[in-house]
């Protein structure tokens, strides 16, 4: 297995096909680890999280020349100070991230990988990686090689992520939520089919990006989350969306006014709702839950397999029927005892608070 470090921000339309068709055959197939998206978000930093990063992209051949393996790194300091190796998305705005690479090369990867970080990457004290899904092997693939080392891994759970496994039909969803949601959902929504107003919704593309934005920002937690910096990110990740297929961003409207968005992605078969904005001028037609329920038939209508709300246990996720996956946070390092790297773990509780709402 051939390693080669890239440090410039053009490894990503270099390496953007063949990193995109690997991801296909990847341990964690997300939207967040496409070469588009990754490259958006290193083009503002996660909307300005990072303004001291250092690209550090690790790829991996084999010897007929295919790429195997990508660790989409970047060096920065945590959030505890220490300089650290994190992952290119890490961490508020991408809600899964991993390596990108497949089942059978993982082991050989995740043991080259941290060979070269050791003998060609000074200065670093952590291998600092957020936003692991439950279910990655990368978690236990990366403990092995770090135990072989040597080294210190340990990981801490960050939190929720609800999600939905979808049936074939519409009836068949509802029979699977609580009685009592179930018969909310059903009647908000043939309230807004047969009310006094005209509602209606429809699926818009990216150039609808700024009403969406400046609906978000009615909400005074998302409006001070929304800075300039972050404004252009989110352009960029829903142009990335749109140039390659995935986007998908929906409002629901009244009487002709946008009363409730979402903004997803439609990838892997599998809808990832990655926020949301909504006017309570429209909170007594109950727009939010109307426009969900209405998504929800949409995915169910297209086969999506799943219904992802991504990170965030809300309770309204719950509501309609979501069961909760975990996200964790793996951090391997050098030169720590396991117990020394583990006495972070009050810190790492506050991590959901840092993350954006949703």
């Amino acid at each position: 297995m051939n390693l080669e470090l890239h440090r410039t921000a053009g490894v990503f339309e270099h390496l953007g096909a063949e990193w995109n068709a690997l991801l296909e055959r990847a341990v964690c197939r997300v939207p967040f680890l496409r070469a588009e998206y990754q490259q958006a978000w290193w083009q503002h930093l996660g909307g300005g999280e990072w303004p001291d990063a250092e690209l550090l992209v690790v790829s991996a051949r084999d010897d007929a020349g295919r790429l195997t393996g990508v660790a989409p790194l970047f060096a920065a300091r945590n959030s505890e100070g220490r300089p650290a190796l994190l992952l290119v998305g890490s961490h508020a705005i991408s809600d899964f991230l991993d390596l990108v690479v497949e089942p059978k090369d993982l082991d050989a990867f995740a043991r080259a990988l941290l060979d070269r970080l050791a003998a060609d990457v000074p200065g670093w004290e952590v291998l600092d990686l957020y936003n692991l899904p439950a279910d990655s092997p990368s978690r236990p693939a990366l403990a092995r090689a770090a135990a072989a080392r040597g080294w210190a891994a340990t990981e801490q759970l960050l939190e929720s992520s609800p999600i939905i496994r979808l049936p074939d039909t519409w009836e068949a969803y509802l029979a699977m939520m609580d009685k009592k949601e179930r018969h909310e959902l059903k009647r908000k929504m043939r309230r807004a089919e047969g009310g006094e107003h005209q509602i209606s919704w429809r699926m818009v593309g990216s150039e609808a990006v700024e009403t969406f934005l400046a609906m978000m920002a009615l909400d005074p937690d998302k409006a001070r989350f929304l800075t300039s910096a972050m404004r252009a990110q989110f352009r960029a990740i829903v142009e990335a969306a749109r140039a390659h297929g995935w986007l998908q961003m929906t409002f629901l409207e009244v009487n002709g006014c946008p009363a409730a968005a979402y903004l997803s992605f439609d990838f892997g078969n599998r809808l990832w709702v990655y926020n949301s904005a909504i006017d309570q001028h429209f909170s007594a037609l109950s727009a939010g839950w109307v426009l969900l329920g209405n998504l929800l038939r949409w995915a169910i209508e297209n086969k999506r397999a799943a219904f992802d709300f991504m990170r965030g246990g809300e309770d309204y996720k719950f509501r309609f029927g979501a069961v909760a996956e975990m996200i964790y946070r793996l951090q391997i390092s050098p030169s720590l005892a396991a117990g020394d790297l583990g006495g972070q773990a009050a810190s790492l509780q506050t991590l959901a608070g840092e993350y954006f709402p949703k």
